[in-house]
């Protein structure tokens, strides 16, 4: 019988901290600052989107002379005398009611969180793609240089660092608590938007904002040009908006807000596993594009309402928006200000409250996201989604390459010599060698791949399922966990390891991959042996594989958090969503 590893394997561990120190973080990751946001034009070519500033100064220039000559043609003053450009549903009710002006400030501040830790969460893979394959080079959008021509580039090496003050925490790499924020933001904006919707309704309020006539689109334009010729139309928001923002506020509230959601939804890999019918057509990538796409409509919408605000009569409006009144004074501006400090003091002290005390983070993250979590965290994916010809071209290299000498002696000896020691809590522990796995009843999958940092890609995978692991070891009733070790180090020092549910070893796409293409593993995607487990995100299919250990529990291993990213990085165990 084989000797229980589980002692040596502890000895390599390293459990963690509980906070962050910025110079050893993610194993002393150097600074690689983000760029200015690139598009494709054509098939190679870049724009810097800063020239955008210059092109769109011109451009506006430009339209406000071409507005002021229009509106000097009596045949364009025929059509703005028509169509004036507002419409008031006579059953819409006048002003604005407090719970209004309580939603306006609840989504501002949530919405503060949200922006900034998308953008930390967009950072950690700084490239958009339309294909369901994200292949360096096609691209449509990066905020990072091009990719290196080195064949172990690390989708880690690949991410890029924001001002501490922009993203949130504002730390390079920095997935694992950047989720958490914008999860839990996200759950708590979908709670007000839910009461928002609710009480728009009941109130009549989404008249104001819903146009129910189709002139809104001729009158659009009329108020579009009083705008460029610089003769502003009369603001009184209080009664009616003008067709221009009927449209921008419906726009915002009852097609940008809910595509935000979908967007989010199509890019979790639970819910790209059961609903297939949808994600074969909106791909992961595709939906994070989307994502991205909503966050800048947001944040044209956000400047271009801030300055209209500001421009058309600030008090009276500060009033409508912060004090359900229609006046002069100032008293909306005064809870404007009190607003603005609590937004400006949550927004400082977000980022050093995380460094601080990131497990308050994870936790608080969790019991946010959690309940929606558990309803897809054991899906059972289905095999056959995916052909040979959906392979893609390129799968990114991640994690810490193994560098010790005892698995450089193993890889120049072909794996001869290699043994997975697989124990605990079984019948019958066992030394396997490659060999004798490849002896083993062959399984093979195409699948895709899910990482935490948004990248994804489809490759075929052939070796051994658990099931026939388990029918060999033997599992013991107490056994509820499977805990894979990992012969390269974490970041940060200590054998890399993962911990998974008992039940998801018995799902047909769990297995130990010794292939990879049809052809043995590479030495970056985890040679000789790595776990797929098609439930789960990347960072939990742990490769170079050394051995495997039955338990009751992980709260005693490493830092009892259930894996190296969750110890260290504040992942969590399970990230269905």
């Amino acid at each position: 019988m084989a000797t229980d590893p589980r002692p040596a394997y502890q000895a390599r561990l390293e459990p963690g901290e509980n906070t962050i120190n910025r110079s050893t973080w993610a194993g002393g990751i150097p600074p690689a600052r983000a760029t200015a946001p690139h598009v494709r034009i054509g098939r190679e070519r870049w724009l810097n989107i800063l020239w955008l500033l210059p092109i769109g100064f011109v451009m506006l220039i430009t339209a406000i002379a071409v507005a002021k000559g229009l509106r000097n043609m009596p045949a364009v003053q025929d059509f703005m005398s028509r169509y004036p450009g507002e419409h008031r549903d006579p059953r819409a009710p006048v002003g604005m009611p407090g719970w209004l002006d309580w939603q306006h400030f609840f989504n501002l501040l949530l919405m503060t969180f949200i922006i900034r830790s998308g953008i930390q969460i967009l950072a950690d893979h700084p490239r958009l793609y339309w294909t369901r394959n994200s292949t360096p080079g096609k691209e449509w959008m990066r905020i990072s240089k091009p990719v290196p021509d080195d064949a172990l580039w690390t989708a880690k090496q690949d991410s890029v660092g924001l001002p501490g003050q922009l993203g949130l925490p504002g730390i390079r790499h920095s997935i694992g608590l950047a989720r958490w924020w914008h999860l839990g933001m996200d759950t708590l904006w979908l709670l007000n938007g839910v009461v928002f919707y609710i009480l728009l309704f009941l109130t009549g309020q989404w008249r104001r904002i819903l146009p129910t006539s189709w002139d809104v689109f001729p009158g659009s334009v009329t108020v579009l040009i009083k705008y460029l010729s610089l003769d502003w139309p009369l603001e009184h928001g209080w009664v009616v908006y003008n067709d221009l923002q009927l449209l921008a506020y419906g726009f915002t509230v009852f097609v940008a807000a809910p595509a935000a959601m979908l967007a989010g939804l199509g890019m979790s890999p639970a819910l790209s596993t059961r609903f297939r019918p949808v994600s074969k057509v909106l791909s992961i990538q595709a939906a994070r594009s989307l994502h991205f796409l909503v966050l800048c409509w947001f944040l044209i919408f956000i400047l271009i309402h801030v300055t209209l605000v500001v421009t058309t009569g600030a008090l009276r409006n500060f009033n409508h928006i912060f004090a359900s009144r229609d006046s002069d004074d100032w008293i909306g501006f005064g809870v404007f200000c009190v607003a603005m400090i609590v937004v400006i003091v949550c927004w400082v002290a977000a980022t050093p409250f995380t460094i601080r005390h990131p497990r308050i983070v994870q936790r608080v993250g969790f019991a946010l996201i959690g309940p929606a979590q558990r309803l897809f965290e054991h899906v059972d994916a289905k095999p056959g989604e995916y052909s040979e010809k959906d392979i893609s071209p390129y799968f990114w290299h991640n994690g810490t390459y193994p560098d010790s000498d005892a698995y450089r002696a193993l890889q120049d000896n072909g794996f001869a010599d290699y043994r997975l020691r697989i124990s605990g809590l079984v019948d019958n522990p066992v030394d396997l060698s490659l060999e004798q796995l490849r002896a083993l009843p062959r399984h093979e999958q195409i699948t895709q791949h899910f990482c935490i940092q948004g990248w994804s890609g489809v490759a075929k995978w052939g070796g051994v399922s658990m099931r026939t692991i388990m029918d060999l070891v033997k599992p013991l009733p107490e056994a509820k966990w499977v805990v894979f070790y990992s012969l390269a180090e974490g970041a940060d020092g200590g054998s890399y390891y993962d911990a998974h549910a008992m039940e998801q070893m018995s799902h047909h796409l769990v297995m130990l991959a010794f292939d990879m293409n049809d052809q043995p593993l590479s030495f970056g995607h985890g040679a000789p042996l790595r776990l797929r487990n098609e439930n789960q995100l990347g960072f939990k299919q742990v490769k170079w594989i050394s051995g495997i250990d039955f338990v009751a529990h992980f709260a005693d291993i490493g830092g009892g958090y259930g894996g190296y990213n969750e110890d260290h990085e504040f992942f969590g165990y399970r990230q269905s969503i």
